[in-house]
């Protein structure tokens, strides 16, 4: 069998080819003649590449001739990352032996919708950098005037807008909010585009459904997790999950002495990441086992590293819904059909309506409940004095 280790740029990739214990360089091959090289592979096959931008085209375009396509991750590929001669013919001939040995640090390959709904997320998440890098501009503009605004609840709303048309500037600070505006706006309209398009593909989720009876989990969220995780099931335990997502804490230990547990290692999906520690925040202000648990570990190690603990138990919980296919037991129907009522909106969904229950004593007293029996559950297995 031949493995052939590719290299891959924007223009060219670097083709090494290991035959029979050897190991050969098969020389540069444009991006645009990739098809035919393509064809000249057989069924028997093996290509290792590096993942980058590019990959997944190049995936799909390989995968019907080649029998196995490896994506290999950068991070623990160590013996490229760490060569004292790093050129390209080396990188190639380095995957294509790791290849044959069958020593790739493999990357999951999504399918077709879960990259659209990963590229759709991302590109929402790039638009609203954009967005908060205007309204910090506009804020700029104030502070360096000394203008204290009175509080409003949305500076950029109707009423924020008229408050900010009414503070006395000199004519080139004037000018310069009113672009920053015009350009907020234009911004502001792409996301509402763009939301519209998510809270479609949302309702015919089962699984943001699932997500959504979680507290603090929104669509957004919810989202960018199914587009981060794809099939749950492909996750042997939520640990495997919590890794995957960079939450877990590094570990230190050598020779006789006790491990030691730091930070979380921050090695995985950034933005899945975050979007999980905005969720604990939000999810800490509602009763419920997860208010408990974040007071529980805030009492003992302080309020940042209790919400991260949150988001780790969160990532948790969104594995184990995910992997039994069913909904969080002590969710509240009513912030639930919130949820779903406010997507069918912003979906402009035409199907039966969500009906949204009034508020009422009992739903409190039920997740205050929920929060007992947690607390409770806790202090039998922690113990007296734990």
């Amino acid at each position: 069998m031949r493995t052939l280790g590719l290299d891959v740029h924007k223009t060219f990739i670097e083709v090494a080819l290991h035959e029979a214990g050897s190991v050969s360089r098969v020389g540069r091959v444009a991006i645009k003649d990739l098809s035919v090289f393509a064809e000249s592979l057989a069924p028997t096959d093996h290509v290792v590449l590096e993942s980058t931008s590019v990959s997944w085209a190049i995936v799909d375009v390989l995968a019907k001739h080649a029998g196995r396509v490896t994506v290999s991750n950068p991070m623990k590929t160590k013996a490229i990352a760490s060569a004292k001669v790093k050129t390209d013919k080396v990188d190639a001939r380095v995957l294509a032996q790791l290849g044959a040995a069958d020593f790739v640090a493999e990357v999951w390959v999504p399918d077709g919708e879960t990259r659209a709904l990963r590229r759709r997320v991302a590109h929402r998440a790039g638009l609203v950098r954009q967005r908060t890098a205007l309204r910090n501009q506009i804020h700029g503009v104030l502070a360096r005037n000394l203008v204290h605004l009175p509080a409003v609840s949305d500076l950029f709303g109707r009423r924020g807008r008229r408050v900010i048309e009414s503070v006395a500037l000199p004519v080139h600070e004037r000018d310069q909010i009113e672009s920053a505006l015009r350009l907020h706006d234009a911004l502001q309209g792409e996301v509402d585009r763009l939301d519209r398009e998510l809270a479609r593909c949302a309702l015919e989720r089962d699984e943001v459904r699932r997500l959504l009876t979680i507290p603090g989990m929104g669509v957004v969220t919810a989202l960018s997790l199914i587009s981060v995780i794809g099939d749950a099931k492909r996750f042997a335990s939520a640990r495997n999950l919590v890794g995957y997502l960079g939450l877990d804490p590094r570990v230190r230990q050598s020779g006789e002495q006790r491990p030691r547990m730091g930070h979380i290692s921050r090695q995985g999906q950034a933005h899945a990441r975050g979007m999980l520690v905005e969720a604990a925040h939000i999810a800490v202000r509602s009763p419920g086992p997860l208010r408990s648990f974040y007071q529980r570990v805030q009492a003992r190690r302080g309020t940042q590293i209790a919400i991260v603990a949150t988001a780790r138990k969160l990532a948790v919980l969104c594995w184990q819904l995910l992997h039994n296919g069913e909904d969080y037991r002590h969710a509240s129907p009513r912030l639930t059909a919130s949820k779903l009522r406010a997507l069918q909106l912003r979906a402009g969904d035409q199907g039966e309506r969500v009906k949204v229950p009034k508020p009422t004593d009992r739903d409190r007293e039920l997740r205050l409940a929920a929060q007992a029996d947690y607390e409770v559950l806790v202090a039998d297995r922690i113990g007296p004095g734990g």
